[in-house]
Formats: structure tokens, sequence, C-alpha cells
């Protein structure tokens, strides 16, 4: 059998995935952990917890569990307290602060979804995406890096902060 492993994160992952699902491959997904916009950021921020929704959509987007439980962790909260979070990250989120590491929590949501393949986190550490610019400026945390260059100036250096590292699962894989 063939090995397929995408590395990525976000919705392009998640349709490549979605399409690779269908045909006999042995699977990998490895996935960025540096997220910090929306409902993932708030989580972070509020929890102290590792970034889960690009986790979470490689992980729905292999799964083979019914359509009932895709939609479950694919739905956003409209209103409230919950407003703008999604169930999945809240799923995901509260299994790492019950589990002793985050290979459990995978393989508690790979398990209830039945993914057909495995997700592996690029890294463990809480980190994030910085990048500086040609003009000089530096742009901390993933979530401002598109909003914040009105100028559109041009990416010169991108890093880690604090540096991260690399899951040795992921680089076994590759």
């Amino acid at each position: 059998m063939k090995k397929v492993t995408v590395i990525g994160g976000g919705t392009g992952t998640f349709v490549v995935l979605s399409g690779l699902k269908k045909h006999n491959f042995d699977l990998a997904a490895i996935v960025t952990m540096m997220d910090s916009g929306g409902s993932t950021g708030r989580l972070r921020d509020q929890l102290g917890v590792l970034p889960p929704g690009d986790l979470r959509q490689c992980l729905v987007a292999l799964s083979d569990a019914p359509e009932l439980w895709r939609k479950l962790f694919l739905y956003r909260f409209e209103k409230g307290d919950l407003q703008g979070h999604n169930f999945g990250n809240i799923f995901l989120s509260a299994l790492e602060k019950v589990c002793d590491n985050y290979d459990t929590v995978i393989d508690t949501v790979s398990y209830v979804l039945k993914t057909k393949g495995t997700v592996l986190p690029v890294t463990f550490e809480k980190t994030h995406l910085c990048v500086e610019y040609e003009n000089g400026s530096v742009i901390k945390e993933e979530g401002n890096i598109d909003e914040d260059n009105p100028e559109r100036s041009r990416i010169v250096n991108a890093y880690l902060e604090p540096e991260a590292h690399v899951n040795k699962k992921a680089v076994l894989r590759i």
C-alpha cells in the first residue's frame, strides 16, 4: 500500500484529506500547531491548551464515522458565551485537560471518529508563528499575520516563538 503524507492545516488540508481517504492509501497528516485565531485562539489563551482547530479538521476529514459525528465535530455555536466556538475544539481541549498526554487525546478522537489514517501534530509545544516584513515590522501569532500587513510588505523571515521541537513521530513518517 502506498504511503501518502499531507503536511499542513486548515481548510486546504481538510479538502485534500477528504479526497484522499476515498483511495486505498496509508494516509497520514502532519498538522501545524501554530493557529491562534478564532475559537482556537480563545481556547489557547483561556485554557492554555494546544491549538485544536487544524487537528480537529484533519481528524474529521479522515473520519469514517456516521455523518452525525462529523457534523457534531464541525458544529460552531452561534449564540451565547460559546458563540464562535466549535464543538470539536472544545472537546479536544477538554480531553487535553483530562488525559496524561496528547497522543491519548488524538487516539481517543480517532477512535470516536473512526479515522482512516494517522494524525500527527508537528509539535507538542505551545508556540506561535511570527513573521518579519521587508519594512521591518514584526507580527506575532498566526491569527494576526494576514490582518496586520496593510502595506502588503513582503515577508523576509518567519520563525516560531518560543522555538519548538518537532514531534519525532512526524519525522519518522516523512
